[in-house]
């Protein structure tokens, strides 16, 4: 077992999640896709960062509908990405640097491609055919039910052979596996011990709250929004059940850091995920921020997006998990979303700045960061010239939908570039050179034009760059212990351009004010920050991300775009 004793319990409450989108990472091999041996080589460079613990997102062999969170076989490496023995090393590496691997687990569903579904689909006696959710048609002979897939269209796929349909909340050719059948769970705690036998160091569970399924399997009747069947899959009758046996049999003995992808999920749920007498995940991963620019919810819509919602939102479960005892995953960027400094700031003029603020205000707030490769070096989205240049199947399906439901092409194309997961998975810049340094080949997907302005190499040689502005955020973070434990105080109450809030200890106050706008603003303290017993006068400041800093006082004149952090003791 790898729970070595130099580890607390919770150790990873003062890391940093550095998370690494393989496919994109780095190209050693002139395929056009990124492999292992490429993350591996650019340890240094996340290391120099300060993280500890490096996410590797799925490297199984995949037929690569959904970018290889459809897994074909979980204990196999993809010769896509290289080896298990490339995987080796990349594990030896690590633990010579002193850091961690975190590595994606799928088993909310698999593959159809995967040896379970090849021998469940070949009739229905078949020993696996329990591993997965089979249902007869409904008597117009159409789906089971309403339920629809979170990539578009119904949520059942018609196998001819058997005359049944099986369950798809995602791609058509990603099957959701039976957690109800012990097998299944047996299945999954052997991969889970596979991969901690190899040396890795935690998981992040893959929209594992939606294992456990209400099998009664009703139809939507509308009543809630948005009426797609969610409500009877999200965070299911026995899901807890099961992240606890998970828990019992492999995290625990091991001492992994984990994180569940919670989609759809609600506070009081994260905070039993999360909670540590509850004994389930370190921590997890919510989205509702991120969809303060939905209209109704509705991701494949387009409206500004609501500041206040946002510092709501974030405020919210700032002050939930903390009253909980839960913790929080805290993130602005992932492979599933557009880049933050294009939803969020201006990532043309104030581009630098508002990427400092962004990386300022998250990293700040109580939980464990979580950085996405791009984001330390102020990646924006990219420019898209046609839907040729996309290769993400949601995209691609909803293109088609949208189509159907009225938008013109050039509507429907332009929802597709604001939203599209694409806008984060276009290869890492390195250097300014041709292809960006990402790979001597043509890459699977286009490399963003901007490269020579916006690289690794420059960010790295730039003292004053994004880059060492996270790296003394990361810092900050192992050695202030009121960013670990501080409570959580909001301080603007609804100023339309400023977010400002405060974390506060037995001995320390730390007081972060960050300006969401490219005008000059005044903002005003509230009193009873002035009267809290802390001296404004002997206030020191940590990081700013604009060279003249303003003092910290009753009313503090902020640059656009300007996000500074204080302490108090």
């Amino acid at each position: 077992m790898n729970g070595d004793d130099k580890r607390g319990k919770d150790w990873w409450r003062t890391s940093t999640v550095y998370q690494v989108y393989p496919k994109s990472f780095n190209d050693t091999t002139g395929s056009g896709t990124g492999d292992i041996k490429g993350l591996t080589e650019k340890l240094d460079y996340i290391r120099g960062l300060g993280i500890d613990i490096v996410w590797l997102q799925p490297v199984y062999i995949s037929p690569q509908n959904d970018n290889g969170y459809d897994v074909a076989d979980y204990t196999s490496i993809d010769p896509v990405y290289g080896t298990m023995e490339d995987f080796d090393e990349l594990v030896f590496q690590l633990k010579r640097r002193d850091m961690h691997l975190m590595i994606d687990i799928v088993v909310n569903h698999s593959s159809t491609e995967h040896r379970w579904f090849k021998e469940a689909r070949s009739s229905k006696d078949n020993p696996y055919r329990d591993y997965y959710i089979w249902k007869d048609p409904a008597e117009d002979g159409g789906p089971p039910n309403n339920w629809q897939s979170k990539f578009g269209g119904p949520a059942w796929q018609y196998d001819e052979g058997t005359g049944q349909y099986f369950l798809t909340l995602f791609d058509k050719t990603q099957a959701d596996l039976n957690w109800e059948n012990q097998k299944v769970r047996q299945e999954v705690m052997d991969i889970l011990t596979f991969w901690a036998e190899k040396g890795v160091d935690g998981f992040r569970m893959d929209v594992i709250n939606l294992i456990s399924k209400d099998h009664r399997f009703p139809d939507d009747d509308g009543s809630t929004s948005p009426g797609d069947g969610r409500k009877f899959y999200t965070d299911g009758p026995k899901v807890h059940e099961y992240i606890k046996e998970m828990n019992q049999k492999v995290f625990r003995p091991y001492n992994l850091v984990t994180v569940g992808e919670m989609s759809s999920t609600t506070l009081e749920h994260c905070i039993r995920y999360s909670r540590p007498e509850e004994n389930e995940f370190s921590m997890t991963f919510s989205f509702h921020h991120l969809k303060v620019d939905y209209p109704n919810g509705q991701k494949w819509e387009l409206k500004p997006y609501d500041f206040e919602e946002l510092k709501r939102i974030l405020s919210y479960w700032q002050i939930g998990m903390q009253e909980g005892g839960g913790w929080n995953a805290l993130f602005w960027n992932n492979h599933d979303q557009p880049r933050a400094l294009s939803r969020f700031t201006d990532d043309t003029r104030y581009r630098q700045e508002s990427a400092k603020l962004l990386a300022t205000t998250l990293h700040g707030l109580q939980g464990t960061p979580y950085v996405y490769q791009g984001e330390e070096i102020g990646l924006p989205d990219p420019k898209w010239n046609s839907m040729d240049e996309f290769r993400d199947i949601e995209s691609r399906n909803m293109y088609d939908i949208l189509l159907q439901k009225g938008k013109s092409p050039e509507e429907a194309e332009h929802i597709i570039q604001v939203r599209s997961r694409d806008n984060s998975r276009l290869p890492m810049p390195w250097e300014n050179q041709e292809q960006a340094g990402f790979t001597k080949g043509t890459p699977w997907i286009k490399v963003d034009e901007r490269y020579r302005d916006i690289n690794a190499r420059l960010a790295v040689e730039d003292p004053e760059s994004i880059y060492h502005h996270y790296r003394k955020l990361i810092e900050l973070r192992k050695s202030l212990p009121v960013l670990t434990d501080g409570a959580y105080i909001r301080l603007d109450e609804g100023h339309p351009q400023i977010y400002a809030y405060a974390r506060r200890n037995a001995g320390e106050m730390l007081v972060v004010i960050s300006n969401f706008s490219d005008q000059e603003i005044s903002f005003r303290l509230p009193e009873s920050l002035k009267a809290s017993g802390y001296a404004f006068e002997n206030a020191k400041l940590l990081i700013g991300n604009v060279k003249e800093a303003p003092r910290l006082d009753v009313i503090v004149r902020l640059a656009p775009y300007g996000s500074f952090m204080w302490l108090l003791t």
